[in-house]
């Protein structure tokens, strides 16, 4: 009897000791979150809350959603990132719920958290806004519900698990990942009525975003599927699995692998956390054959590592032991990453800096929209810094992202803006407390962006110096006419060889002289170009037009070959 009562006074002595770790998990975070620089992914998702859809040019919405809250109940950093805060507690106490102890004591409870808290990426996605956030919640939700339903399975289970399969897609497309493996672990799921009705009543969830890729013509699936293909290179391939370790934290990826090598006998639930772990890390690793696999997209597998981990260290002496030293010396580097986020001895050109040179153009601009080049990063970063419009201007030099949907630009025209480019004998060079940059105002912002050619090539197989003749269709998509002479923006339009991320310009003769294109008009015209000295090999080949913002995607590219 006094072996019973000091049992259960060991466990409700627990539950208070879980509680305020998790308590003291959320503050830190919240304190991390306050005082460290958004970084500009964080500000392009703010501006996805701002302009909330069912779906964005890079990811599902929610992400968006996270922010749009956030923005309504704070100003600031706590706008773009109080609901990640808010969510890894829930996240791991959810991870808490399927490990399932019927007696946790205190050390127990630290072996949990120290595990935890070691997980390097796991760790930052309690503080940075990315849609890895939401991935990794609906991930341990998932989890739970499939626990729940392979021990039983009713409605009630049934619609749990769909919710939770319709959160991943929402979340990040490679929670689709997440439920093909579980599938593929337990194929009897596909005898089960109840987990067709799941999958079916999760299709019906995500149609609103599946109808949103349809009508914006399949953004997000032509970016990661097409646009990120670069091809192979063998660095992409053997710097994987190193930053797959390092994202992991080394040392706890040694206590994983120590599980994988010593546990004998595995449930069907762990099964399950093995295909996971496995498939995730193989499925990226096949990726980088066809280009770059970034380091994080494999974060989600860091569940069923935190709950396989902990579980074995709680009947195995030696890993128990292993956790207590060496993870848990670990996270004293990792302490000390967090401390120099918040220092000044972080450097000017990481992820989270860059607010003086953007209070610096903002010095300049003042009330003007500012029109940038490259990809998102100093629109976004611009706009939640200084809550003022911003916008950037695409080309084949830099990827489409969502600002290519919003077209802000369009919404300039006829506006004082403030371009932040470059242009001999237009922009001027400025200095402001030490930060450079070159700009100029403008009243009639124009760029080649509406601007869509269409061609209808015959040849597939060219020569360098061969003689190509192309009839073309200009439609200029704008609400506004297009000056091809403007004194500020003219542009000309150019063919285009692409091969190994290089870019190769030519120019051409038309039948007709090009001045302007009305709004939302239609001019046939005829190109003439030579092909120019290119290596053999295979190209992709389209038309563009070139402004001072660079050349821009205004057609098709379709693949050819040069002899």
């Amino acid at each position: 009897m006094k072996s019973s009562a000091h049992s259960t006074a060991d466990e409700k002595k627990d539950q208070p000791l879980f509680w305020l770790l998790l308590c003291i998990w959320f503050i830190i975070n919240l304190i991390q979150a306050l005082f460290t620089e958004i970084n500009a992914d964080e500000a392009y998702y703010v501006l996805y809350g701002q302009n909330l859809a069912w779906g964005y040019f890079d990811h599902p919405p929610l992400v968006g959603l996270l922010t749009f809250l956030g923005s309504k109940l704070f100003t600031g950093n706590l706008a773009a990132r109080f609901f990640t805060v808010l969510l890894q507690p829930i996240t791991l106490w959810i991870v808490w719920k399927i490990i399932a102890l019927k007696e946790a004591d205190k050390s127990k409870v630290l072996l949990f958290f120290k595990v935890s808290a070691s997980f390097v990426m796991f760790s930052a996605y309690g503080f940075i806004t990315t849609p890895d956030v939401p991935l990794l919640f609906f991930t341990a939700l998932f989890l739970y519900a499939f626990k729940n339903f392979i021990g039983k399975q009713n409605l009630s289970n049934s619609l749990f698990i769909s919710i939770c399969m319709a959160g991943l897609v929402y979340s990040k497309y490679q929670g689709g990942i997440l439920i093909v493996l579980v599938v593929l672990s337990n194929f009897k799921l596909l005898k089960s009525g109840w987990f067709w009705l799941a999958g079916l009543l999760a299709l019906v969830l995500v149609t609103p975003h599946f109808w949103w890729q349809y009508s914006n013509q399949f953004p997000s699936f032509r970016y990661h599927l097409i646009g990120r293909s670069s091809g192979f290179v063998w660095a992409n391939f053997f710097e994987f699995i190193p930053t797959q370790i390092a994202i992991f934290n080394p040392f706890t990826f040694g206590a994983l692998v120590y599980v994988f090598i010593k546990k004998n006998q595995i449930t069907s639930f762990e099964r399950t956390l093995y295909f996971i772990i496995i498939g995730f890390i193989s499925f990226f690793a096949i990726t980088t054959f066809r280009g770059h696999a970034e380091a994080h997209w494999t974060v989600a597998a860091s569940i069923p590592m935190i709950i396989l981990i902990t579980e074995f260290s709680f009947s195995n002496e030696i890993i128990s032991k292993y956790i207590k030293k060496w993870v848990a010396y670990s996270l004293l580097l990792l302490l000390a990453a967090r401390i120099l986020l918040v220092s000044p001895l972080l450097p000017d050109n990481t992820d989270f800096s860059g607010t003086d040179k953007i209070k610096a153009i903002e010095s300049v601009a003042g009330a003007s929209p500012v029109v940038f080049t490259g990809s998102f990063q100093n629109p976004s970063k611009y706009s939640f810094i200084t809550g003022k419009q911003s916008t950037v201007i695409s080309s084949l030099q830099s990827r489409q992202t969502q600002f290519d949907l919003w077209r802000k630009d369009l919404k300039m025209k006829g506006g004082r803006v403030f371009v932040a480019v470059e242009a001999k004998g237009i922009s001027k060079k400025y200095k402001i407390n030490n930060q450079e940059f070159d700009g100029f105002f403008t009243n009639d912002l124009q760029a080649t962006n509406s601007l869509e050619v269409l061609y209808s090539l015959s040849e597939i197989k060219i020569s360098s110096g061969d003689s190509i003749s192309i009839p073309i269709s200009i439609l200029n998509n704008a609400g506004y006419g297009f000056n091809m002479q403007h004194s500020e923006f003219p542009a000309t339009m150019k063919v285009v060889f692409i091969k190994d991320k290089k870019t190769m310009l030519q120019n051409i003769s038309t039948d007709f002289h090009i001045d302007s294109l009305g709004s939302h008009s239609v001019q046939k015209n005829k190109i003439r170009f030579i092909v120019p000295q290119l290596e053999k090999g295979e190209y992709l080949f389209g038309i563009s037009f070139e402004s001072i913002f660079g050349a821009t995607i205004n057609s098709r590219f379709i693949k050819i070959q040069c002899n």
